[in-house]
């Protein structure tokens, strides 16, 4: 496709979807508003995939034990159980925390933690609440980004870990970031890829044209509410995907009452710097242009269009830092080309990349 041709589908035809989506929202919402008022639905707070949803996965790769948590959040009170990843030696020097985005979980990183622990490092690669094997709010007003920011610091309390390499991606980075600026004395090491520090952006032609697909990721993920396709979203994003890997990323939500996580993650990414979000981005930005000065990896895919430019930005922050385009790769590049970023990442860690 030309750049003209490129230019014109990214300023004409995506906003014309996007304004569509937004016009269809306005009227499912309506829709939905009149049926509550006449139909009262019960629904529970909390719930719980069934372990079934789970079966097979160890056939795709996905072999690892399952460790709960229920964290304390003060007053007698815990957070929904929590579900994470911990392979490898638990007396490793070093510790890899691999964090996923949206609408994936741990099961994006099965094609690393391998490569990671014949090295010998620790791997803890933990789902979000509201993803993966963790427990789900059932409302998506129960979600925030002080949510996952809170449930990732008590998380690295509860595990006592140290000397951490951040290996993150999407929601993975918004969120892992902003802790390391928060709490960076468990942090050594920082991997960033197909991610971004969204702090609001002033409107102008180039940056409308820039953060079009991600404005209409974000339409159409309103539209569908917790009705989300995440079998075809990953069937969109993943390439050459085989039906069994789509079905396990979709294995954690068996219906929408099991989605209100995934629905919400994308409408908290600000568009306005007038957001508590944006001024949470604006900090983490400070915080890796002042302070930070440890070892950090910027490893972005070269066909994703969601976060196409971002590894500039980072660039900017940590001008030392090191770069390694990933060729072939989408936007869920752990899945594309997961062993091959594995073994980048323990050159960096070496430092051999």
């Amino acid at each position: 496709m030309s750049n003209a041709k490129h230019l014109l589908k990214r300023l004409v035809l995506f906003p014309l979807i996007i304004l569509t989506s937004q016009l269809l929202h306005i009227a499912k919402q309506f829709i939905l508003t009149i049926i509550d008022l006449f139909v009262q639905k019960k629904h529970p707070g909390v719930v719980r995939t069934p372990e079934e949803r789970f079966q097979g996965l160890e056939a795709l790769g996905y072999t690892f034990k399952a460790n709960y948590v229920e964290l304390p959040i003060g007053g007698g009170k815990t957070l929904p159980r929590v579900h994470y990843i911990d392979e490898g030696p638990s007396d490793a020097k070093e510790t890899i925390l691999c964090l996923h985005g949206e609408p994936s979980w741990s099961f994006l990183y099965r094609h690393m933690i391998p490569v990671f622990t014949k090295e010998g490092y620790r791997v803890i690669a933990p789902d979000f609440i509201g993803f993966g094997k963790s427990d789900k709010f059932t409302y998506p007003d129960a979600y925030n980004h002080d949510l996952h920011r809170m449930t990732l610091r008590l998380l690295l309390d509860n595990l006592g870990v140290s000397n951490v390499t951040l290996v993150c991606q999407d929601w993975g980075g918004i969120t892992g970031l902003s802790v390391v600026k928060d709490s960076p004395h468990f942090f050594s090491r920082l991997v960033v890829m197909n991610t971004g520090l969204p702090a609001g952006t002033q409107l102008s032609l180039s940056t409308i044209a820039r953060i079009t697909p991600f404005l209409l990721w974000r339409s159409l993920a309103q539209l569908f509410g917790t009705a989300l396709p995440v079998y075809h979203v990953f069937k969109k994003a993943v390439r050459n995907a085989q039906p069994a890997v789509l079905e396990g990323y979709s294995a954690p939500f068996p219906s929408s009452e099991y989605k209100a996580g995934a629905a919400k993650w994308p409408l908290l990414v600000p568009l306005t710097s007038n957001t508590p979000v944006a001024v949470d981005m604006q900090e983490t930005r400070d915080f890796l242009r002042q302070k930070w000065k440890s070892p950090f990896l910027i490893m972005f895919s070269d066909r994703d269009p969601i976060t196409r430019g971002q590894d500039k930005t980072f660039l900017k922050l940590q001008p030392h830092a090191t770069c390694k385009t990933v060729h072939g790769a989408g936007h869920f590049l752990q899945e594309d080309k997961g062993e091959e970023i594995a073994s980048h990442i323990v050159s960096f860690i070496n430092g051999k990349l």
